[in-house]
């Protein structure tokens, strides 16, 4: 048969066709052929890893949190087991069900059940959520004994912070609390811990400060999973790093002995070693019980909190700020000798002191009559240190409480710490805007005025005063992790001997001669004689009228009203070795309310830590140093 030369074009196209297809193909096959080779053979053990990689899961593990204890190693903050109720949304048919059944053993209210309900939809199904935590044992074996009724239920032990002692360390400690947006936020770099479910992280206090040292170093856990992520097995486990034990230069026990002395009240009390600036109590009271604020609190336990008229949320040993009073009399005494006034110069005291046209009124009705420093001191009397200030002027004043540590930041290692006020002429007219008056320089002389101080710089101010002029400042943290923090001399802050002596005088006469403000606080026991000083600091503006017919009696007035009754010491007088202050709002007067509460304190201090009689000099010519025994 024949093919016409028009047949014949076509045959010759499609062969041709066909031969480029299959040349086409041909490659194609070469290609790929080679590509598996390449992916099979050549890149072998790389997609060997990432397949590995996809079947194996590396989850982080939260390591246990440091201990915090105090200076003789009892703890203060660690890790307990944690009984837990978990609920996994793919094992129950009805979630809502599921939870119903489970109040029966566990209080469920509305707002635990819409975190839980919002904690589901946001997790993956066969993920377990957290229902409640902090169960106790007999909450956790029922849940065990219920466990086949509770469908999707899974009992649970983990570990959570624990505050043994409460209320009475919680302004110290702080507490943990899960990580918020905010706290991802204001993290400087990737920490992928903070990330992890139900992870917790300091919020306040010690643990705050000191939260990357306590949360320690995290484990991983390598699990084997399916292509929806769920686990099948557990391949291997490394439990990480604990963190660091942080310990604090506290004594639980003089900590415990000052709280339950104060416990009622609205009050703060410091306690400080005079060379070192240990911290050896420190006391805001009341307070909040932090296990609480761990676990979280119900919206009925935060407005108890924030509606108490106490204030338990304030630090008020830190950032508490009152007028001295007449604690900060020593101060000005101090500048006055400084300035050149001769102590043994008598001022008379009628009971009424007069600039202008106005009268600024002694404590005393009648006046003290004619007295000298270590008598004005002793006596605690407010004409003297009017004309004293009067005197020397507010710029004097300011200088000295500068050296003292009043208006400073320590830089200490509980946050929220406020500055206090020294006020001056400068700081007025940028504040105010308004010139300063004489009558205020007057004022400033018995502590009253813009003058304010927190309980912690009134103790500093008083451990100044007891080492000899020596610029000692207050810190909590002893060692961190099994190394001793190193404690620095303090440098002289530049007052003269003879003021200090002063000083140191008249506040041993308030406490230990007849006559004195605290005689009636003063510790009996030889070796162990306090001095201190008292102070009344008032809230209210007492009117002309109110001193014709009589001013009234604290007690006769509402509790607002009445007087910060304040009290500053050291002992033994002897050989200074401690340090401390104690405010009371509102508790009336500082010799009737804080002077008893500062001798118990102190008493309990030395019984604890007795001072040996002998004194020695220490370095550099610094104030003598009793050893403690």
């Amino acid at each position: 048969m024949q093919i016409s030369g028009r047949d014949s074009g076509r045959y010759q196209t499609f062969t041709r066709r066909a031969a480029l297809l299959a040349g086409v193909q041909g490659i194609a096959f070469v290609a790929l052929a080679g590509r598996m080779y390449y992916l099979q053979v050549l890149k072998t053990d790389q997609y060997r890893m990432l397949a590995e990689e996809n079947r194996v899961s590396m989850r982080l593990l939260a390591p246990l949190r440091g201990d915090i204890v105090d200076r003789f190693g009892r703890v203060l903050a660690s890790n307990r087991q944690n009984y837990r109720a978990m609920l996994i949304s793919e094992q129950t048919p009805d979630v809502e069900a599921t939870l119903d059944r489970l109040s029966r053993i566990i209080e469920i209210d509305d707002f635990m059940r819409k975190r839980i309900l919002r904690d589901i939809q946001r997790s993956p199904r066969f993920m377990p959520v957290t229902v409640a935590e902090g169960l106790s044992w007999s909450q956790f074996a029922q849940v065990n004994i219920n466990e086949p009724d509770l469908a999707g239920i899974q009992p649970d032990v983990g570990e959570t912070r624990d505050y043994p002692h409460g209320e009475e360390l919680a302004h110290i400690l702080g507490y943990v609390a899960s990580v918020s947006e905010k706290d991802l936020q204001a993290a400087r770099e990737d920490q992928p811990l903070l990330k992890l479910p139900g992870f917790r992280i300091g919020k306040e206090g010690i643990e705050k400060t000191y939260d990357k040292e306590l949360r320690g170093i995290a484990g991983s856990s390598h699990v084997e999973v399916n292509a929806y992520g769920r686990v099948i097995r557990e391949l291997s486990k490394d439990p990480g790093k604990a963190g660091s034990e942080v310990v604090l230069t506290l004594d639980m026990d003089v900590q415990k002995f000052a709280w339950n002395r104060l416990k009622g009240e609205s009050a703060s009390s410091v306690v400080l070693d005079i060379h070192t600036g240990d911290v050896i109590s420190f006391v805001s009271a009341p307070a909040y019980d932090p296990n609480q604020f761990n676990m979280g609190l119900s919206t009925q336990q935060w407005t108890s909190l924030v509606e108490n008229p106490y204030k338990p949320l304030v630090n008020k040993a830190l950032a508490g700020m009152y007028p001295p009073g007449s604690t900060f009399k020593m101060v000005v005494a101090m500048a006055a000798v400084e300035a050149g006034i001769d102590p043994n110069q008598r001022v008379v005291c009628p009971g009424h002191y007069s600039l202008g046209s106005h009268d600024f009124h002694c404590w005393k009705k009648g006046g003290h009559g004619a007295l000298n420093m270590h008598e004005a001191i002793k006596h605690s009397c407010d004409v003297y240190f009017y004309d004293t200030a009067k005197r020397i002027g507010i710029e004097a004043i300011a200088d000295m409480s500068r050296r003292f540590g009043l208006g400073a930041i320590y830089d200490f290692e509980v946050p929220g710490e406020k500055p206090g006020l020294v006020p001056t002429p400068q700081w007025k007219r940028a504040a105010r805007g308004e010139p300063w008056h004489p009558g205020e320089t007057v004022i400033a002389g018995i502590g009253q005025g813009y003058l304010l101080a927190t309980p912690l710089q009134l103790a500093v101010m008083t451990a100044r005063i007891a080492n000899g002029g020596f610029a000692v400042t207050p810190h909590l943290t002893r060692a961190i992790d099994g190394q001793l923090l190193p404690v620095k001399q303090p440098p002289p802050i530049g007052v003269s001997e003879r003021a200090i002596a002063i000083a140191q005088g008249g506040m041993n006469a308030v406490s230990n001669e007849i006559g004195g403000t605290a005689y009636r606080s003063r510790i009996p026991d030889p070796g162990m004689e306090l001095a201190g000083k008292t102070g009344t600091a008032q809230v209210r503006r007492i009117s002309r009228a109110e001193r014709l017919t009589g001013v009234l009696k604290n007690e006769n007035i509402e509790w607002r009203q009445r007087d910060h009754a304040l009290f500053v010491c050291f002992a033994p007088v002897h050989a200074p070795r401690y340090a401390m202050s104690v405010v009371i709002e509102h508790g009336g007067s500082g010799s009737g309310a804080a002077a008893p509460v500062a001798r118990d304190i102190m008493h309990e201090v030395l019984m604890r830590n007795p001072v040996r009689p002998q004194a020695t000099m220490p370095p550099e010519g610094g104030p003598k140093t009793a050893r403690a025994g």
